[in-house]
């Protein structure tokens, strides 16, 4: 057999099968794809080359765009790597007039620094950081108004992470749905449904209701409509609590009255208190009630508050009871007998509460209990 291997190994050695290709490596597949907690200008270009244009953009050599910016501002480019980099600016050169090589564009509406900051981005894609701290409002506008999608992503992304505020939000989320950044509103909007009290009360929000009244308003009403919707949720998540805590009550009646638990049962059991551990919660809870139920003198209607309350887990149970002819749960069979004589507004809410109570339990029903159907596990 050993002889059998070898054999095969040297044929296999010396047959004209391809070797397989390596195992993919980690830079692979989809670990190069973008990561959002990446900053986008981080690229592969040599340090070398970007500081190359940068220098060109400083330096100015052998310019042809003058570039006439507010408070008589100017900036110096060269008309091919900036009418590469932004059709707009390509059709702004077109229509430039020409006085000897020097092409004249206007850039205006924004500080002279931010539209520096602009131009030397669009020769190698550079910034410092504090200038994209203080002018992110202006280059974000320059991205939109003169198609530089690189520029846009950017700012988006130190907007995303860090530079909004509660300062800023609100001129944000007016820039984002006025130059069409669907990501950044829906981000500036979250943030001012989280700070609405705050951001309310500042100079920014009045601006806004007299600039944008109809905006303001919006933004007023999902405030509203967030808040009620979280009402909403809050209340149905108590009704799921108080239900699930209902049919946990239900069990431990049913476990009680059927087989004891430690110092209260059935009359005909052992009962040991410190026999077995009891997996049903409400049982500590629910003894008290009955102990007290026993020996209560006020059992009547509208008498004891507690006794009310065990009244009414009585005929809860029989309402939920799959067989009250088994049943152990004592008055199971006379409250289904009171069932037919109930009107028939306190039959519909104990159905509503029957089918809300069974729907609580979405996986192993006690087979004491009716079926859960369709429509017994749709909260209403």
């Amino acid at each position: 057999m050993v002889m059998a291997c070898v054999d095969l190994q040297k044929a296999a050695d010396s047959s004209s099968v391809p070797i397989p290709p390596p195992l993919p490596s980690k830079s692979d597949g989809h670990q190069k794809r973008y990561r959002n907690d990446v900053a986008p200008e981080h690229t592969c270009v040599p340090t070398a080359t970007k500081d190359m244009w940068d220098r060109l953009f400083n330096d100015g050599y052998k310019a042809n765009v003058v570039i006439y910016t507010d408070n008589g501002g100017i900036v110096y480019a060269h008309a091919n790597i900036i009418g590469t980099a932004s059709s707009v600016i390509k059709g702004m050169l077109k229509q430039a007039k020409k006085h000897g090589k020097w092409y004249t564009i206007s850039i205006r509406g924004v500080p002279h620094e931010a539209v520096r900051v602009f131009i030397r981005f669009l020769y190698s894609s550079c910034y410092k950081k504090e200038e994209m701290n203080e002018y992110i409002m202006h280059l974000l506008l320059l991205s939109h108004a003169y198609v530089v999608p690189q520029l846009k992503r950017v700012c988006e992304w130190h907007l995303e992470h860090g530079l909004l505020t509660t300062e800023n939000v609100i001129d944000v989320f007016q820039l984002a749905l006025l130059c069409d950044f669907p990501r950044l509103s829906v981000i500036s909007h979250r943030t001012i449904m989280k700070h609405f009290k705050e951001l309310y009360a500042t100079e920014a929000w009045t601006a806004m209701k007299k600039s944008h009244p109809f905006l303001e308003k919006e933004l007023r009403d999902s405030v509203f409509i967030e808040e009620n919707a979280r009402k909403e949720r809050i209340r149905k998540r108590n009704e799921e609590r108080i239900y699930s805590q209902l049919y946990e009550a239900m069990e431990a009646l049913v476990h009680i009255c059927r087989d004891g638990c430690k110092t209260i049962g059935p009359h005909d059991k052992d009962l040991k208190p410190n026999h077995a551990t009891c997996h049903y919660e409400a049982c500590k809870g629910l003894e008290s009630l009955i102990r007290h139920f026993a020996g209560c003198k006020l059992r009547v209607p509208g008498g004891c508050v507690h006794c009310k309350r065990m009244w009414q887990l009585l005929e809860l149970h029989s309402r939920v009871c799959a067989d009250s002819d088994q049943c152990r749960v004592p008055l199971c069979g006379n409250f289904k007998e009171k069932m037919e004589k109930q009107s028939k507004k306190d039959e519909v809410r104990w159905k509503l509460l029957v089918k809300n109570v069974l729907g609580s339990k979405k996986i192993g029903a006690s087979p004491f209990f009716l079926p859960v159907t369709r429509s017994s596990s749709t909260m209403s």
